[in-house]
């Protein structure tokens, strides 16, 4: 991952263009952070909220689809593959996905705090036609499982 940001992203290999593209948070140091984590193997997992999908329009993730990583300069780093999706109550995540989204968060309840910090910040709630949308337990979360099939 280079840091210049006057560098434009290396083409994808042909086989890659038309992959979607897996972007975690916004460009930054979170972003890179996330990245390193994934291409060292430690973040196996991420979250997000079915609202995320039902308002955008998009379809949920399935097992075996490919995106293409990229990092805060938008480059393709990894092709992921995922490998599990479940659909869950927030309050039944459970402290093995909190593990496995590899960010330091030992227990549900913290993943929890994270999460809903995040998620309840001005900056994400702008992106929804009804920022006011509560996050309770029963609130619904897509739980994403991924691998790196191949780095880039």
């Amino acid at each position: 991952m280079s840091d210049d940001p006057t560098m434009s992203p290396l083409p994808l290999p042909s086989e890659y263009v038309d992959l979607p593209k897996a972007e975690f948070m916004t460009p930054g140091p979170e972003r890179d952070r996330l990245v390193r984590l994934i291409l060292d193997g430690m973040k196996t997992a991420t979250a997000s909220l079915l609202i995320d999908y039902t308002e955008c329009g998009e379809p949920l993730p399935r097992i075996g689809d490919r995106s293409v990583l990229v990092d805060s300069n938008g480059q393709g780093v990894a092709v992921l593959v995922t490998t599990d999706v479940t659909v869950t109550r927030l309050a039944d995540v459970t402290d093995q996905h909190a593990l496995a989204e590899g960010e330091d968060d030992m227990t549900a309840a913290q993943w929890r705090r994270t999460h809903e910090e995040f998620w309840n910040s001005a900056e994400y709630r702008s992106y929804f036609a009804d920022p006011t949308f509560p996050i309770d337990d029963d609130t619904l979360v897509v739980l994403e499982y991924f691998k790196v099939a191949e780095r880039l």
